[in-house]
């Protein structure tokens, strides 16, 4: 007998009866477990845990899917600012008050969302998503130039040219785009001898370091930041060490001080 709970559990906590019938759930299960408290219905043929997400609750109540930076949000993708409305996927063009609603298959792949979130969102916003589904959940390139070939589809295909596939973080993918479209030539991940990969590296003379103290306050890798900072100083190889607060709340002030790094080594030289 299928557990009803890790049914659910798979579709994020919130399913349809259709979809529970068809993993094996008996009418039986379902009102034991309504019963109990265990599940809850929260619309006409939708049910759902108590901890479920209540945006992800509402959207399949419509009855749609998470579209765009929604679907991005619930897939674990980098995504630069939570949407002031959530937006959702579905196979007709009915509009829905309090969403944004993108016409598509649902539920949405992969691949469909990060279209979605190239064309609906911001530049940068849509950068930031595209590379962390390359980055993070292994989505071809050559699949995202495919989808995005359309004589309409020249923006796009220029943020698509942006995406390094060996980006570590949405630090270092803000830094990269604030430099470029500040006229800087950026390099991504350069190796340096004795030191590993350098995050960013400005016009080949100034190193850049994304810092993000989520990931850096162990022993061990406030350690190892020092080890690579000390190589780097050792190589003179100059690094500038930012912030994701710098980057997103104050880039031209992240650009000014690039500029005047870059010309005091210039004057020293």
């Amino acid at each position: 007998m299928v557990n009803i709970v890790e049914v659910l559990v798979n579709y994020d906590g919130v399913a349809r009866a259709k979809h529970l019938a068809a993993a094996g759930v008996s009418d039986f299960q379902l009102k034991t477990a309504m019963a109990s408290g265990a599940v809850f219905r929260v619309a006409r043929g939708v049910y759902a845990l108590p901890a479920a997400d209540a945006g992800l609750v509402s959207i399949r109540s419509l009855p749609a899917e998470p579209g765009c930076v929604s679907a991005a949000q619930l897939q674990g993708l980098w995504v630069l600012e939570p949407p002031a409305q959530p937006h959702v996927a579905m196979p007709h063009s009915r509009n829905y008050p309090g969403f944004v609603c993108h016409r598509s298959p649902a539920p949405p792949t992969l691949l469909d969302s990060v279209v979605q979130s190239l064309r609906c969102l911001p530049e940068l916003d849509g950068l930031v998503i595209a590379e962390s589904a390359v980055v993070l959940k292994g989505l071809p390139l050559a699949a995202l130039r495919r989808r995005l070939a359309g004589r309409n589809d020249a923006r796009e295909r220029r943020i698509v040219a942006g995406i390094v596939p060996q980006s570590q973080s949405i630090i270092e993918c803000l830094a990269r785009f604030q430099l470029r479209r500040a006229g800087f030539h950026v390099e991504s991940q350069v190796n340096i001898p004795g030191m590993g990969h350098l995050d960013l590296m400005v016009d080949g003379r100034l190193g850049i370091e994304t810092d993000g103290a989520g990931f850096h306050m162990d022993k061990e890798s406030f350690e190892e930041d020092r080890r690579r900072w000390n190589v780097t100083t050792r190589l003179g190889i100059p690094t500038l060490v930012v912030s994701y607060p710098l980057l997103k709340n104050h880039p031209q002030e992240f650009i000014a001080l690039v500029r005047d790094t870059l010309n005091r080594l210039s004057a020293a030289a």
